[in-house]
């Protein structure tokens, strides 16, 4: 389903992953792969859906593909420039649960060619248009929600201080794993504009914790790192190694999906299509 949804826009071919696999095999075999990257790499393995354990790096079942997989896409990326972003092999793991590496490698290579997780993904070279996706989700937070919308403008804080956190690993370090699956069977068929009412949906059901008159405490709140909440968390034994930085907040898939249905009342897609042709007019 989820390799149907995404399509190939690239038009990659089906041996496009071992063609990418070969080259990374070849530059590990002869020490020319970046240490750096492969260590990064190795880091983002250890911290990616670890309460699975299918992914611990030398022990768990999926963690060569996923290492494999990973390698050949810095390959692809570096192809164009562009190198290794922390946070993929989330994304990727997700795949693999799903598919087999050579499909995986095909659904990353094009779900991370979208124009907003391109952009997420692009480094120094979109930053003009990570600027407009900002502009564009600020827009549409103060339309939807503008008690929120202004206790942030209040507080000095921007998308920036969050929103990349959430769209470069697809949710997957905020939000239980239940909550992730669902989501990415919507977001994988309509793309950017529900990773966006997704996104909006999360401080729908934050939005009761959100009014902190200090703004480290707000920080460290859309960081998952509230210490009160963490304290109330594991007095209630909901602390668990791993776990998604959220569920110390309670935010679970039906709650969540609550608010995103809730939406409905003000969503419209019409105007999703207009800020993107106003920030974006040349995509």
């Amino acid at each position: 389903m989820w390799q149907n949804a995404v399509g190939n826009a690239l038009a990659l071919s089906k041996d496009a992953y071992k063609s990418y696999m070969s080259r990374a095999t070849r530059a590990l075999s002869v020490g020319s792969f970046p240490p750096d990257i492969l260590a990064l790499i190795e880091e983002d393995i250890s911290l990616s859906l670890p309460t699975l354990h299918l992914f611990a790096p030398g022990r768990g079942p999926l963690y060569q593909d996923l290492k494999d997989m990973l390698c050949a896409w810095v390959v692809a990326r570096s192809d164009e420039g562009l190198s290794y972003v922390p946070g993929v092999a989330k994304i990727a793991a997700m795949l693999l649960l799903n598919m087999a590496p050579q499909q995986g490698f095909l659904v990353l290579r094009n779900l991370l060619e979208r124009h907003c997780m391109r952009s997420f993904y692009g480094g120094m070279s979109s930053r003009d248009d990570v600027e407009a996706y900002y502009r564009i989700f600020d827009t549409l937070l103060a339309d939807g929600m503008p008690k929120i919308y202004f206790n942030f403008k209040q507080h000095q804080i921007s998308p920036a201080a969050y929103l990349p956190d959430w769209l470069i690993s697809l949710f997957l370090d905020h939000l239980p794993f239940e909550a992730c699956a669902r989501l990415w069977d919507i977001l994988l068929l309509e793309g950017d504009s529900f990773l966006y009412r997704a996104a909006l949906g999360i401080l729908a059901v934050l939005e009761p914790r959100l009014f902190f008159p200090d703004r480290r405490e707000l920080l460290e709140l859309l960081k998952g790192e509230n210490k009160a909440a963490i304290e109330v968390a594991k007095r209630d034994g909901r602390i668990l190694e791993g776990a998604a930085k959220y569920e110390i907040y309670g935010v679970d898939e039906e709650t969540l999906w609550e608010r995103i249905d809730s939406m409905e009342e003000w969503w419209k897609e019409s105007t999703w299509t207009r800020l993107i042709q106003r920030e974006l007019p040349d995509l």
